[in-house]
């Protein structure tokens, strides 16, 4: 099949062709045809399987055909949970939509508010926004919903995991009850299902591969060292393999910052990405990483949606993460559209419950590898493969309503192991809160 098989316009399979791209993906393929159709969609992919083009090529597609987006209007309308992914979606955007001749654009926070306003005075067809900057926008009458035509919800998972669901739903609220409705995201739990079924009507649901499974390309193992030898072991594996363009995954920002002090120490070109960093200091250090300035980069699991740099070849988990399924999207990074990757994790004896979730979660036990000299003083407890957890059934508006207690739980963000809380928080820089979520967050002890 190719993409002209999807009954996508000559503008875009001219784009296509000018990037290279001739077959379909899996997910392209089988998303593509019923966005087209005007249906509304849950599409669970893993990272690095085009996702992003499943739904912006039918939305330019359908664009395409309708009327010119009024001042201070946009005609599609796509949410992301950061700014690296929404910048990236842009891109994506701009380029898929060159001959076109429509408009798309990115507002998101941690940057001056005046040019995206400025942006948004003709009207947009596509945009790509950040929830936060979204309402502060729409807070500041730059912005009208009435011309929404398609809403996408991209990296829905993250978005809810992340605490944007009150947020979310007020755009809801804004925008015409007419629209199509979109929901793309590298997995889906049960939980997530059940809430997106409350926003999708009769969606076409489409899945290429196991939920919450690792891609075959990405050879994975982990090494078992004491917490306080990582550094020196992460140190010895990036020298004794000459390894280069290394992500690392930190837990917490502090912990980013200090392993980037003492990567600098053993000469190793290093920056770090986390929601502390301005969005000049984000953007400059992601370039740098791609263009091979910087030999690592350490990131944060939130400052790390959208980074998509082909053909990466290592990550590394530092730590590993308190939620098991962003283990997936960590190491959704390496071994995208079809290249070989490498995900390494250092896990230390106090981190056996969260290795023992990731290898549940994925149905797969990590083969573990001896690091010379590292080898740790607390043992790793061997581990054995579990029966997957049974997701709790989400409980519907009805029985809410009627239950106090499900209402005062509705309001409540997911829970999380303990340790995770901070991080979460902090996590949700300025670009991912509204105006009136910064002035109403109280101080917290930063993770």
């Amino acid at each position: 099949m190719s993409f002209a098989n999807l009954g996508l316009s000559n503008d875009l399979l001219k784009a296509l062709s000018e990037k290279g791209y001739e077959v379909p993906t899996p997910i392209q393929a089988a998303a593509i045809p019923a966005v087209l159709e005007g249906r509304d969609v849950m599409a669970a992919a893993q990272t690095g399987t085009g996702k992003t083009a499943s739904f912006v090529l039918p939305i330019l597609q359908t664009l395409q055909g309708g009327a010119k987006a009024r001042a201070n209007s946009v005609r599609a309308l796509v949410l992301t949970p950061t700014r690296e992914l929404a910048a990236q979606i842009q891109d994506n955007a701009q380029y898929y939509g060159r001959h076109t001749g429509l408009k798309s654009a990115v507002v998101f926070g941690g940057v001056k508010i005046n040019p995206q306003m400025q942006s948004l005075r003709a009207g947009v067809d596509l945009l790509v926004a950040t929830p936060g900057r979204l309402l502060d926008l729409y807070g500041q009458n730059a912005i009208r919903f009435d011309q929404v035509e398609t809403l996408v919800l991209d990296e829905a998972d993250r978005m809810l995991d992340m605490g944007f669901i009150r947020d979310i739903r007020k755009i809801l609220n804004m925008l015409p009850k007419k629209r199509q409705n979109l929901l793309f995201s590298a997995t889906f739990s049960a939980e997530i299902k059940e809430l997106a079924k409350e926003l999708v009507n009769n969606p076409v649901e489409v899945s290429v591969s196991p939920e919450n499974k690792t891609a075959h390309s990405v050879e994975q193992w982990i090494i078992p060292v004491d917490k306080n030898a990582k550094t020196d072991a992460l140190i010895e594996l990036i020298k004794t393999n000459n390894w280069f363009q290394v992500l690392v995954f930190s837990r917490t920002k502090h912990g980013a910052n200090r392993l980037v002090g003492k990567l600098e120490k053993a000469d190793i070109k290093s920056a770090a990405i986390h929601g502390n960093k301005s969005q000049g200091a984000r953007t400059r250090a992601l370039q740098e990483f791609k263009d091979n300035s910087i030999q690592v980069l350490v990131a944060t699991d939130i400052a790390a949606r959208g980074i998509d740099i082909k053909e990466l070849p290592h990550v590394i988990n530092f730590d590993l993460p308190n939620i098991s399924e962003d283990y997936v999207h960590r190491i959704g990074r390496t071994g995208r559209a079809g290249s070989v990757g490498e995900a390494v994790s250092l896990v230390s004896a106090d981190e056996l419950d969260l290795l023992i979730d990731i290898e549940t979660l994925t149905q797969t036990l990590l083969e573990r590898r001896m690091l010379p000299h590292f080898e740790p003083r607390f043992p790793l407890p061997p581990t054995s493969l579990r029966a997957p957890r049974k997701p709790k059934k989400a409980k519907t508006k009805t029985a809410q309503a009627s239950d106090p207690a499900a209402r005062g739980n509705a309001a409540r963000k997911p829970q999380r192991k303990p340790g995770s809380q901070n991080e979460s928080r902090a996590q949700k820089g300025p670009d991912e809160r509204s105006s009136s979520q910064r002035r109403r967050r109280k101080p917290t002890r930063s993770d």
